[in-house]
Parts: structure tokens; C-alpha cells; sequence
């Protein structure tokens, strides 16, 4: 019998009352509760998966000032960083990158804490995951590779990253594209019923540790199965070896550890660098370009391009997709001829 079948005979035991003996329950009980034997790090990645998802990519570690970050890069034209959100890694724009490649410098890090990159301390208050130390990462990663300028394409928390590259590096980001996501600040601000009960994680995520590691840690893969199926909803868009990747990844100590540390940053101190930069008048310099799913809940709660064009000085455009949350896996063409129009405009 396996783990998850011994918690479902106990909590069946448990309504039942008669089934089992209250021995045979309690020891049942005490063995479905204890997380499973988990690694501290990834193990490595299969050896033809980088050739086979981004082919003709070379991958660089790069060590910033306080991570070490795996970075995929190809191309000759204009540099491109795109950035993954969660629970995801690189590996979730392999639709998007190669093509994009063919005109443009691409480069796909993980961030840190997530994929194969490094997972440092938390620091007071989880600084050292907010949304300032990931686009310090990104920004020294940039200039390893010589590039004082570039675009930025973004998803989910790497959409908060990049935001948070736009204020706080503004002559950095020439161009940024933001997508299925609206102002961290305001989503917290602004948050109703129906938000919470969609994207329980983010409130889920941000209790104290260990609680959400302990949760999440007795099945991790159910864990980012629900959320995966929650938010994509093109079947079929995820493929099996991509959530291999991102089971490989996330299934260990540091990563679900430094992902909730992720999500305490943005509720905590992340919160209030957003409102220092509002009180100060702080804004999105650089053009900006906005996508989301019109099937996933931020579009349908959220006028994005309004809250958007709350946040920047700058031109923003943007529309909906027909998908939900994963738009560069589930409408990879679409995504595709977005970014290149937007980043190839004069």
C-alpha cells in the first residue's frame, strides 16, 4: 500500500468511526503525516533536455552578488531576458525562446530559489527573496553577458520581478511585457473573496514556516499538480517531460522552502517598497506591454491596463488571450508574434 492510499483508508477510518481499530488509526494517521523523504536540492536534469526543449542554447552559470544563476542564452540580435514565474522554471518559455532567438539575443535564467539556481538564506523579513534581490540577479546576470540595455518578457512572479527592474534599474529595461498579472501592491490591497478563494497560495504560501512546507511536503507533487491544473486551461498545453522538469525542481526541501519565501517577501517587505515608490511618484519609464488569459481569474477581477497605467509614465498596451494562466505554453504562437511586434517596433 502506498502513502497516498494509507492517508485516504485513514481519513476513510477516521469518518467511518468503527472501521479500524482507534490503535490502527492513530499509528495509520501518525505514518500518512510525515512528509516524505524529500532531497535538499534537485537532482540533476537529464542530459538531452536542455538540446531537446531549447536546442542550439548554451547555458551559463552566472554568479551575481548573492545567487548563482543558470543562465540559457542564444542569438545574435537585441538582448531579450525572459522571466519564468511559479511554480515554474526556465524551462516553461522552451515554445517561445528558440524562435524568438532567430531575431533577437535570448536569455532564460531561473530565479533564484527556483529551477537549478542557488537558495540563499532568507535574510530579515525575507529580503534576500524579494522582488529587489531577484532583479539585482537579473540585472548583474545582464551585464555578465555585456548588456547594459535590454527587453523584457515576464510571467507571473518574473512579472514582478521585471516591475521591479523597471523602478529600480530605469535605464536598464528598454521595453518591458508584463503578463497575467496586475500591481502586487493592488492585488493585496484589493483583495476580495473571490480572489482569495482562486488563488489560495497566495495567502497559503505566506504563513509562517514551517507550516506551509510541512503541508506541501507531504505530496508535492499533488501540490503543484493542483496548482498547475488550476491555472492552465488548454489541456494538453503542459507537456509530460516539462512537468518532469518542474516536479524534478520543485520537489525538494530548499526549493518549496524558498518558494514560500518568495511569496512571505511580496505580502511583507515587497509591500512596502511598492508603497515608498508610490509615495514617491516612482513609475514605469520604459514602454510597456501588457497579456493576460482572459480565462484566468486576474483578468476577469482586475482591469489590467488600468492598474497598469496607474504604475508607469510610459505608453501601455496590451489585451487578453484565450487561454488561462500559461499563456507562453498554452497560446505559444500568439505570445510569440507579441513579443517580437512589441520588441521590434521602432
Amino acid at each position: 500500500m502506498n502513502r497516498r492510499e494509507m492517508l485516504k483508508l485513514s481519513l476513510a477510518a477516521a469518518l467511518m468511526g468503527t472501521a479500524m481499530n482507534p490503535k490502527e488509526v492513530q499509528a495509520t494517521q501518525t505514518v500518512a503525516a510525515k512528509p516524505i523523504s524529500l532531497p535538499e536540492l534537485p537532482p540533476k536534469p537529464p542530459k538531452d533536455i536542455t538540446p531537446k526543449l531549447f536546442p542550439g542554447f548554451e547555458q551559463t552559470e552566472v554568479r551575481t552578488s548573492g545567487a548563482t544563476i543558470p543562465v540559457l542564452h542564444k542569438g545574435d540580435g537585441p538582448p531579450v531576458l525572459l522571466l519564468h514565474g511559479y511554480p515554474e522554471t526556465h524551462v516553461t518559455w522552451h515554445k517561445v525562446a528558440p524562435r524568438l532567438a532567430e531575431r533577437f539575443s535570448v536569455y532564460v535564467p531561473d530565479l533564484r530559489g527556483y529551477g537549478d539556481s542557488s537558495h540563499p538564506t532568507d535574510g530579515d523579513r525575507h529580503v534576500n527573496y524579494s522582488f529587489r534581490a531577484m532583479a539585482l540577479d537579473q540585472i548583474e546576470a545582464m551585464r555578465h553577458f555585456g548588456h547594459e540595455q535590454f527587453f523584457v518578457g515576464s510571467h507571473d512572479r518574473g512579472a514582478r520581478v521585471a516591475h521591479r527592474l523597471c523602478l529600480d534599474f530605469p535605464k536598464n529595461v528598454t521595453k518591458v511585457c508584463l503578463m497575467d498579472i496586475a500591481p502586487t501592491l493592488t492585488m493585496y490591497r484589493e483583495t476580495n473573496q473571490e480572489f482569495a478563494t482562486r488563488y489560495m497560495w497566495w495567502f497559503f504560501l505566506i504563513q509562517a514556516a514551517p507550516t506551509p512546507e510541512h503541508f506541501i511536503g507531504l505530496d508535492p507533487q499533488y501540490y503543484l499538480e493542483v496548482v498547475l491544473g488550476a491555472l492552465n486551461k488548454t489541456p494538453g498545453a503542459i507537456t509530460p517531460e516539462v512537468v518532469n522538469e518542474y516536479l524534478r525542481c520543485f520537489c525538494c526541501t530548499s526549493t518549496i522552502h524558498a518558494s514560500c519565501e518568495d511569496f512571505r517577501a511580496s505580502a511583507d517587505i515587497d509591500l512596502e517598497m511598492d508603497e515608498a515608490d508610490d509615495r514617491a511618484g516612482n513609475k514605469i519609464a520604459a514602454p510597456v506591454h501588457v497579456l493576460w488569459g482572459a480565462k484566468n481569474t486576474v483578468g476577469q477581477e482586475w482591469d489590467i491596463l488600468a492598474t497598469w497605467r496607474a504604475k508607469a509614465t510610459s505608453t501601455v498596451t496590451g489585451h487578453s488571450l484565450d487561454c488561462g494562466h500559461f499563456l507562453q505554453e498554452e497560446r505559444p504562437e500568439e505570445t510569440l508574434e507579441e513579443l517580437q511586434n512589441f520588441f521590434g517596433a521602432a
